[in-house]
C-alpha cells in the first residue's frame, strides 16, 4: 500500500512508523510546502506543494495520489485538515481513503472558542474561556475570575503567541500583542482576517497535564484511548511523558470519540486540578506531538489505519505497556539538496 502524509514538516518519526506499517511492498510519500524538512527527507518520495490555502493545493494533493497510486492520505497539520476535509468526496470518488474528520469536527477542534462551547454542550468540563477582554476585566472586578489567566490564539497550535497574565496590565498588553503576532504569522490563515476575534482568554488550571490519543475507525466509531502523563513540554509539544492507566481518562476518551465521531487519531490535552477534577483543554483532529509515546508503549495506529483500508480488522490499538516513560531525542539526517 502507498500512503501520502501531507504537511509532513519535521515529523520524520511518523514517516518511519507508516513505512513499517506499509511493509516492504508499500511506500510512504510526503508532501510539504517546504522541500528541505526531516519528514520530506525520510520519505520514499517527496513532493513540494503549494501553501495549504492555495487554490491549487487540493488538486495538487489529488494529482500526487493518482500518480503514485496512493490508497491512504493522512493529513498532519491543523490548517490543511480544513481544506482536505471539505474536499473529501473528491478523494472518495477516486477510491482513496482520507483519514480526516468531517468539516464540523475540524472546525470545533481548530477553534478554541467553539471547542469551549461544544464541550459545555456535551457536559464536559473545560477551562472558562472568553472572547471579550472587557468581560474578563469585569468578571475579575466582581471576584468571579482570578489571575493568572492564559492568553492564546483562538485558532492556533503549539506555543505560538501563548502568554500568561498575572495582572490587568499584563492582560491588556498580551491581549494586544497576541493579536499583532497572529496577524504576522501563518495563523492568520485560520483566523479568516477576524483579528478582533482571534484571541481567547482562559482560566488557568494548575495541576497535572495529560495527553490522550483517542482512536476511531474510518467510519467514526470509537476503538481505543491511550493516556499519558506529561512530564516535560517544549514549544507547546510534549517532550517527555509516561504511559498510564486511568479509568477516568479512558471514559473521557470514549465519550469524546463517540460524540465527535472523528476518523483516525484525535490528540487531546487534559488538565487535572488540585481536587482531581478533569478539564479538557484542547483537541487536535490529527496525530499530535505526543503520539510517539503511545507508539513506544506498543500501540500502532498507523498499522491500524493500513489494516482498515486493506479490509482487515485493525491491529495495534489495544496492546500497551503501562509505566513506560518516553523522551524525545534530537537526531541528524543527511539530506542532499
Amino acid at each position: 500500500m502507498n500512503i501520502l502524509l501531507t504537511s509532513v514538516g519535521r515529523r520524520s518519526y511518523l514517516v518511519n512508523f507508516f513505512k513499517d506499517a506499509a511493509g516492504p511492498k508499500g511506500r510512504v510519500i510526503s508532501a510539504n510546502s517546504e522541500q528541505l524538512t526531516s519528514g520530506m527527507v525520510a520519505a520514499d518520495k517527496a513532493y513540494k506543494v503549494p501553501q495549504v490555502n492555495s487554490s491549487d493545493y487540493v488538486s495538487e494533493i489529488l494529482n500526487i495520489c493518482l500518480k503514485e497510486n496512493v490508497s491512504l492520505v493522512v493529513p498532519l497539520f491543523d490548517i490543511d485538515l480544513k481544506y482536505l476535509s471539505e474536499a473529501r468526496s473528491q478523494f472518495v470518488e477516486a477510491g482513496i481513503e482520507l483519514a480526516v474528520s468531517d468539516p464540523w469536527v475540524i472546525e470545533v477542534a481548530n477553534d478554541k472558542w467553539k471547542t469551549f462551547l461544544w464541550l459545555k454542550d456535551q457536559g464536559i468540563a473545560s477551562p472558562a474561556t472568553y472572547l471579550d477582554i472587557d468581560t474578563v476585566i469585569e468578571s475579575h472586578k466582581r471576584g468571579e475570575l482570578k489571575f493568572p489567566l492564559i492568553i492564546k490564539p483562538r485558532w492556533g497550535m503549539g506555543s505560538i503567541s501563548v502568554y500568561r497574565a498575572d495582572s490587568v496590565e499584563e492582560l491588556n498588553f498580551f491581549y494586544t500583542y497576541a493579536k499583532r503576532q497572529i496577524e504576522k504569522s501563518y495563523l492568520k490563515i485560520l483566523s479568516h482576517d477576524e483579528i478582533d476575534q482571534a484571541v481567547v482568554i482562559q482560566e488557568f488550571i494548575s495541576g497535572n497535564e495529560y495527553g490522550l490519543d483517542i482512536f476511531n475507525d474510518l467510519k467514526g466509531f470509537y476503538l481505543a484511548t491511550i493516556s499519558k502523563l506529561k512530564i516535560a513540554m517544549r514549544s507547546g509539544e510534549t517532550d517527555m511523558a509516561k504511559i498510564i492507566e486511568d479509568s477516568r481518562l479512558e471514559h473521557l476518551g470514549e465519550k469524546l470519540g463517540s460524540d465527535l465521531r472523528h476518523r483516525g487519531n484525535m490528540d487531546v490535552d487534559v488538565l487535572e486540578d488540585s481536587s482531581g477534577k478533569l478539564y479538557v483543554l484542547e483537541m487536535n483532529a490529527r496525530f499530535g506531538g505526543g503520539y510517539p509515546f503511545s507508539h513506544l508503549a506498543g500501540a500502532n495506529f498507523p498499522l491500524a489505519l493500513v489494516d482498515m483500508v486493506s479490509g482487515r480488522s485493525p491491529r495495534g490499538i489495544n496492546y500497551m505497556q503501562n509505566g513506560i516513560v518516553g523522551l524525545k531525542n534530537i537526531d541528524v539526517i543527511k539530506a542532499v539538496p
